[in-house]
């Protein structure tokens, strides 16, 4: 481990902490509401009733080719009762044995893969994945399915620690890679608490089964910590 690495993740930390805490960020969100097809409401509409310290944004769905399957409205409160009581997210010490070079094959075009929803009726929802990620971890062959986030690759992911350690419905992971390359790394060290460990608000993505790793990954946050026995609501 270099002095770089340690620096590198360190900061990466620092700006996940503020992240969470931030006016729009992960503990901030108090509710999510989805419209009616033809349904609108303003902001002014939606901030009735609600304390000076509530913002609101709009949200749109969509379907893996882009195409707005729902339109909704978010109501985010700077002095949640969830930012009040956050103490810190429980982490793993970083440890470079769990950074991967990979392998990034990129599909002729987008592909839609099924994924399972923490809270969605019906329970999947198609995502665009772009292609596939070729690793090997612990002498076992992996082709995980990483799906498009703005541009980004995004790793929901599964391991035994899930069930002990690490929030229960699995984590999130940033697959950086350069356009003109097949290499990418996965770095663990980063993997994160999905936004809904904070808020019931938002609904996540669970790791399909080809995302699911069968060694426990110790690396990476675990669950945010609260004071007074709060509980995300």
């Amino acid at each position: 481990m270099t002095s770089l690495e340690l620096q590198e993740w360190n900061a990466w930390r620092s700006r996940r902490l503020i992240s969470v805490t931030s006016p729009q960020g992960n503990l901030a969100l108090i509710e999510t509401r989805w419209l009616d097809e033809g349904e609108e409401i303003s902001d002014e509409e939606a901030l009735i009733g609600q304390p000076e310290t509530v913002t609101a944004t709009h949200e749109e769905r969509r379907e893996y080719d882009g195409k707005v399957i729902a339109k909704g409205i978010r109501l985010w409160d700077a002095n949640s009762e969830g930012i009040q009581s956050f103490e810190t997210i429980d982490v793993y010490p970083f440890d470079p044995k769990w950074i991967f070079e990979a392998t990034f094959t990129p599909h002729g075009e987008v592909r839609p893969v099924p994924f399972e929803y923490v809270r969605e009726t019906p329970g999947l929802r198609n995502l665009a994945v772009p292609g596939e990620i070729n690793v090997t971890i612990a002498g076992v062959e992996y082709a995980l399915d990483a799906f498009d986030d703005d541009g980004t690759l995004l790793l929901a992911f599964g391991d035994p620690t899930n069930r002990t350690e690490t929030y229960p419905a699995g984590r999130f992971l940033f697959v950086h890679r350069d356009d003109n390359s097949e290499r990418v790394i996965i770095n663990f060290n980063r993997a994160y608490v999905p936004p809904c460990g904070f808020s019931i608000h938002y609904n996540c993505p669970l790791p399909p089964p080809q995302n699911r790793i069968q060694v426990p990954i110790l690396a990476g946050e675990k669950n945010p910590i609260f004071r007074n026995n709060y509980e995300i609501h």
